[in-house]
């Protein structure tokens, strides 16, 4: 009886999984993320590993939230990536900084306008639920990652221009990697949320920081030969650059330790109490799962640019039902 409880329950959590990508993917199509004509359709990807990373009992309009902000954030940077021209990516950035789709068309009008209803579809939702207006926070996040795009496409259109610092780039990558731009707002549908806290674009707490800097780490150990062929900058590269003598073998190394002593340092401040910076544990939470997430994507391999490395793991989670043989 115990084992068909069990199992009882694992379906069920398989209905609810398979009903919430149904609708985002349905949202994806009629917001035109899914058939750009460039780029990767990673909506399927962003709900299996949002929905692994942040299970249930979890409300299911954080993982939806999560879900759509990832979305957006992959259309647009590959847009800012590989897509668009360099004019196209000024007058994109600077309606984002306005807020504002008036000049915009094709691919441009298209992604600011998904950009618009998530964030109204936000707003609405916590000024529901805390009684607060938190739009000119959210514009202010997006517009800072876009931004942070539009420095990368600026570097890579003008080539052999100066190449930035290590600590430049970082600083720049762990803004454009997006982590913060998915975790912040959706933590204010938590509870207890972020709706107490004063949150302010640039102006993070180190449990924050942390969380952008390490994705943006272990995506570059996984991408550096990709973009070292499409004349881009990485952090690894960066290291051999400023580090005459060394090897591939002793920057990967080097990332990896900075990874492994900041990843210390993260869980510190999720899992302990009584520090200097404190945010809702709800919150902190949040900052884990979706760092895990990136983990999961680029620990061994870049998982995320693949089209099959993860099929067979979102079929057994969502849609395959168990093949239990009881004695």
């Amino acid at each position: 009886k115990l084992l068909q409880l069990a199992v009882a329950d694992y379906e069920f959590r398989q209905s609810i999984y398979r009903k919430e990508l149904e609708e985002v993917i349905r949202w994806s199509k009629n917001k035109g993320m899914s058939d750009m004509g460039f780029g990767r359709d990673k909506t399927t990807y962003c709900y299996f590993a949002i929905a692994s990373s942040i299970p249930l009992p979890y409300d299911s309009e954080v993982r939806m939230i999560i879900t759509k902000s990832a979305v957006v954030i992959t259309v647009a940077d590959d847009f800012y990536d590989t897509e668009a021209s360099f004019d196209e990516l000024t007058t994109l950035t600077k309606a984002i900084a306005r807020w504002d789709a008036e000049g915009l068309s094709g691919h441009s009008k298209t992604i600011f306008n998904a950009l618009n209803d998530l964030v109204s579809e936000f707003v609405a939702k916590v000024r529901h639920q805390h009684g607060i207006d938190i739009t000119y926070v959210l514009q202010q996040i997006w517009y800072e990652t876009f931004t942070s795009w539009f420095v990368e496409a600026e570097a890579k259109w003008s080539m052999g221009g100066s190449v930035p610092s290590m600590e430049e780039y970082l600083g720049n990558g762990a803004v454009s990697i997006a982590l913060h731009t998915i975790v912040l707002p959706a933590s204010y549908l938590l509870n207890p949320s972020l709706a107490d806290y004063k949150i302010r674009a640039g102006e993070y707490q180190t449990v924050t920081k942390l969380a952008m800097l390490i994705p943006r780490l272990l995506n570059d150990i996984q991408s550096y030969q990709k973009e070292e062929q499409e004349g881009k900058l990485n952090y690894v590269l960066l290291y051999m650059r400023e580090n005459p003598g060394t090897d591939i073998q002793d920057s990967t190394a080097y990332v990896r330790e900075l990874i492994y002593k900041n990843w210390g340092e993260f869980l510190q401040h999720v899992l302990m109490d009584g520090l200097a910076e404190e945010l809702p544990k709800s919150c902190k939470f949040l900052h884990l799962s979706c760092v895990k997430v990136f983990q999961m994507f680029f620990h061994s391999s870049n998982r995320y640019d693949s089209n099959t490395d993860m099929l067979q793991d979102i079929q057994k989670a969502i849609y395959i039902p168990l093949n239990i043989r009881s004695n």
